[in-house]
């Protein structure tokens, strides 16, 4: 295992008394698949060395019987690489697996329900009640009234013994609207995610992997598109995210906010956001002519105008930009506080520790008002 592994992670190792050898291994093979990008050997050789010190087998269960069963169970497939060499791939199922760790991890206190969307502020005929009671009024549906509540307002109205029931006795349960969202979900993986010893597309990448779990459990009428940004900007599916890498690229911001910003017009729902996740200063935008004009000295003047322009064009559109900053350069926090100002939306300056629970409580926070 490389020095800059141990350096940037720690695993916590424990052994449930309900876990077998199998699932023992897997929770920890979720976890190097994601710092591997996917790359299945890499893992398998993290985890022997793992082994070694931490004895996590013995001869009656090894690894060797472990990748075994992961065959058996569909977890692995035989791939054939472009080089045109064989080698050992990832299922839709592991794939699966690993964004539902992240969100167990991540969002491990929430309740799931079987369906919902976002509540609003506003009250009314809606589908989901609130709890809280008033009285009929003129269009109220029948299927509003609180039957027990309206026949004790009768007796206490009217009497045990004269039973009747009128309009005056009805009270009605109030309920929400709940309306769509469709969320873009932007990360940076320019080269500094990866500088300094210190691992944060992985981090990133299991945020975006719980949301999009979140979101297709809890929120299946919501959208989410996930884009990474670079030089350029670009657009990756979910199941892109366990094998997504930094690049030697700048940051290009402003590309990857005309890209969100294209992608939410494309929506019909009303409701809007975008989530950025960066650590760096924007170095970088591509000129009319397709050149780059790229700059990573300090904050570029030019290069900061034209995010700040994004920032305004998208405050127009009714989108606003959540930005969660993971580093706490003073210039670089400066200049997101301007960025904000400009889309009169939020900023998080935060480091990677609490990243997924501040991105989880901000999406339920941003309740909009119910789609007229």
């Amino acid at each position: 295992m490389n020095n800059e592994f141990k350096k940037g992670f720690y695993f916590k190792l424990y052994e449930s008394p309900f876990q077998s050898p199998f699932e023992k291994l897997f929770e920890v093979f979720k976890e190097l698949i994601t710092y591997t990008s996917g790359d299945f050997d890499e893992a398998i050789d993290w985890l022997r060395q793992l082994d070694n010190e931490y004895k996590l087998t013995d001869s009656s269960y090894t690894i060797d019987d472990f990748i075994e069963d992961l065959k058996k169970k569909g977890y692995i497939k035989e791939v054939l690489h472009d080089d045109g060499s064989t080698g050992t791939g990832l299922t839709a199922k592991t794939e699966r697996a690993i964004r539902q760790q992240a969100l167990d991890q991540i969002f491990g206190n929430l309740k799931r329900s079987g369906n919902g969307n976002h509540k609003t502020k506003h009250t009314g005929t809606g589908d989901e009640h609130t709890g809280e009671l008033r009285e009929f009024q003129f269009g109220d549906g029948l299927e509003q009234i609180s039957l027990t509540e309206s026949l004790r307002n009768s007796q206490i109205n009217n009497g045990v013994d004269n039973f009747q029931l009128t309009e005056r006795d009805l009270v009605v349960e109030d309920t929400q609207f709940k309306s769509q969202m469709s969320t873009v979900l932007m990360i940076d993986i320019s080269h500094s995610m990866i500088l300094y010893g210190e691992d944060r597309i992985t981090p990133a990448k299991k945020v975006a992997m719980a949301l999009a779990e979140l979101i297709t459990t809890k929120y299946p009428k919501d959208s989410l598109d996930i884009l990474v940004f670079g030089n350029d900007a670009w657009t990756i599916s979910i199941r892109d995210l366990p094998y997504l890498k930094v690049g030697p690229y700048h940051t290009n911001t402003v590309a990857g906010l005309q890209l969100a910003m294209d992608l939410l017009r494309r929506k019909r729902n009303t409701n809007k956001q975008i989530f950025m996740i960066t650590d760096g200063k924007p170095s970088c935008v591509r000129e009319k002519d397709g050149e780059y004009y790229m700059n990573s000295n300090g904050l570029d003047q030019y290069i900061v105008n034209k995010c700040y322009s994004q920032a305004q064009q998208a405050r127009k559109l009714h989108i606003p930009i959540t930005t969660f900053m993971i580093a706490n350069d003073p210039y670089l926090q400066k200049f997101i506080n301007r960025f904000t100002l400009e889309n009169q939306g939020k900023a998080f300056y935060t480091g990677l520790k609490g990243l997924g629970e501040m991105i989880f409580e901000d999406y339920e926070n941003n309740r909009k008002k119910r789609i007229k």
